[in-house]
C-alpha cells in the first residue's frame, strides 16, 4: 500500500509543525472556573471547540509544561484561557507562550469580569470572532511522515495481546518506515520486558535508561502496594501482570527504539519512541496511572495526532485535541459496542483476517482521520481530557535522538 507519496491538506503553524484540526480551546486554570469555561464553548458544541483545564489549586511544573505543550499543539488553532484570578496556575506564562506560536489567545480573569454570567458571554463573544478568523489560517500540504502517532491500551484481556496490540505493532513498523512518529506507553505495563526494549535500543547510553525506566516503574509500584493489573483485567481472561506485560509490549512492534521520552517532550525526528508516565522520585501524588484519559493527554503533549486506543473489555472514550481511533481486539465486545469502535481487531480472532491485514485497515484509518474524516470518538462527541499533579525529572542527552 502506497503511503510516502499520498498527500492531503494539513493546517500550517509558526513552529514548522503541521495540524490535521484545527481546534479552538477553552482552557480553565483552577476548578473553580471549570463551570464557566464548560458554559462558554456549550453553544459551539458542534464547531470545533474544546475544553481542557488544571483543577489543582497551587502550582505544579509538570502541569505547566503539559499545559504549555497542549495550547500550542498543532491541532489548536486558537485559546481562551479562564482564570478565577486567585489561583496559583502562571497565565500570564501560558498565555506568552501561546501569543509567541502565532495563534490568537485571551484571557478572562472571573473575579475581574463581573462574575459567572459576564465572563461566559465575554469569552463566547471572543471564540465567535475567533472561528471567523482561524477559518484564514494557511493551508500546507501534509502526509504520513509529517504526523506523530500514539499508542495505548485500556480495558485489556486476553485478546489484546494477540490481536489489537499487535496489529498496531505492525502499523508502527510501516509508519517508522515511512518517516512518522510513533509512540508508545507505558512504563508500568511493561514490567518484564526492560531487556527486550534495551535490546531494541539505537544506542548502548538508550539501552540503559530505557533499563533504568522500567526498574523504576516496578519500585514505583511496589511501594505503591499495587501493579497496573485490574480486576477487569482477570474477568477478561489476563492471567498476570507479565501476561499483560507482554500484550502491551507486543503494540510497540520490532523496529528499532529511538528514544524515551517524558511528558511534554517533542521528538526531534521521525522514529519509535516510549513514553514514560511514571513520575520521578517517591511517590507523590497517588497512583501513576490514574487513568487512560490522563495518559492520552500525555502522549498528546509530546505532540501526537491521532491517538491509537485499543481495547479488549471495551472503552468509549475519545480525547479533547487529538482524535482517537479505537481498535476492539474482542470479536463478542466489537459486536457490543459497535458504534464505540472504528476498527475491528476480533476479526483475526474470527479467523476472518490476519494481522497484516487489520495493520492496513488501522493505517487506511490513520490516513482518513488525517484528511479530516471523523473517528467514531469524536462522532459521539467525546472529549474526555485529565491532567495531574506529577513530578517529572528533565530527560538526558541519551534519551533523545
Amino acid at each position: 500500500m502506497i503511503m510516502k507519496d499520498e498527500k492531503w491538506m494539513g493546517y500550517a503553524r509558526k513552529d514548522g509543525r503541521k495540524g490535521i484540526r484545527n481546534l479552538i480551546l477553552i482552557v480553565y486554570l483552577v476548578e473553580c472556573a471549570h463551570h464557566v469555561a464548560r458554559e462558554i464553548a456549550a453553544p459551539f458544541k458542534q464547531r470545533d471547540v474544546q475544553v481542557i483545564g488544571f483543577g489543582g489549586c497551587y502550582p505544579n511544573r509538570h502541569a505547566d509544561r503539559v499545559m504549555k505543550r497542549l495550547c500550542t499543539h498543532p491541532n489548536v488553532g486558537g485559546v481562551l484561557l479562564v482564570s478565577l484570578g486567585c489561583e496559583s496556575f502562571n497565565r500570564f506564562g501560558l498565555s506568552k507562550v501561546i501569543e509567541e506560536s502565532g495563534r490568537p489567545v485571551s484571557t478572562l480573569v472571573i473575579q475581574e469580569s463581573g462574575g459567572t454570567r459576564p465572563t461566559i458571554e465575554a469569552g463566547q463573544k471572543w471564540v465567535d470572532g475567533t472561528i471567523q478568523e482561524l477559518r484564514q489560517t494557511l493551508r500546507v500540504s501534509m502526509g504520513m511522515q509529517d504526523l506523530v502517532i500514539g499508542a495505548i491500551c485500556g480495558g485489556s484481556d486476553a485478546t489484546s495481546g494477540i490481536s489489537g496490540n499487535p496489529a498496531v505493532g505492525l502499523a508502527f513498523d510501516r509508519l517508522v518506515a515511512n518517516g512518522a512518529v510513533a509512540i508508545f506507553e507505558e512504563t508500568g505495563e511493561m514490567i518484564g520486558c526492560g531487556s527486550h526494549l534495551a535490546s531494541r535500543a539505537k544506542t548502548p547510553e538508550l539501552a540503559k535508561e530505557l533499563l533504568k525506566s522500567i526498574e523504576k516503574a516496578a519500585k514505583y509500584y511496589t511501594i505503591m502496594g499495587h501493579a497496573s493489573f485490574a480486576p477487569g483485567n482477570a474477568d477478561g481472561g489476563l492471567s498476570t501482570i507479565e501476561e499483560k506485560s507482554l500484550g502491551a509490549y507486543s503494540k510497540s512492534g520490532k523496529a528499532a527504539i529511538a528514544g524515551l521520552l517524558k511528558p511534554g517532550d517533542l521528538p526531534t525526528k521521525g522514529g519509535l519512541y516510549l513514553l514514560d508516565i511514571v513520575p520521578d522520585g517517591e511517590p507523590r501524588f497517588g497512583f501513576p496511572n490514574i487513568n487512560d484519559n490522563a495518559e492520552i493527554s500525555e502522549l498528546i503533549s509530546c505532540g501526537s495526532h491521532i491517538i491509537l486506543f485499543i481495547t479488549g473489555r471495551g472503552s468509549v472514550v475519545g480525547s479533547a485535541i487529538s482524535p482517537v481511533i479505537k481498535i476492539c481486539a474482542n470479536p463478542n465486545t466489537y459486536r457490543s459496542m459497535k458504534e464505540d469502535m472504528d476498527v475491528n481487531a476480533g476479526s483475526i480472532i474470527d479467523g476472518q483476517a490476519d494481522l497484516l491485514a487489520v495493520a492496513e485497515e488501522i493505517l487506511l484509518k490513520i490516513r482518513q482521520t488525517g484528511k479530516g474524516a471523523r473517528t467514531a470518538s469524536e462522532a459521539l462527541g467525546h472529549q474526555e481530557f485529565v491532567l495531574s499533579y506529577k513530578s517529572f525529572k528533565p530527560a538526558g542527552p541519551a534519551c533523545l535522538p
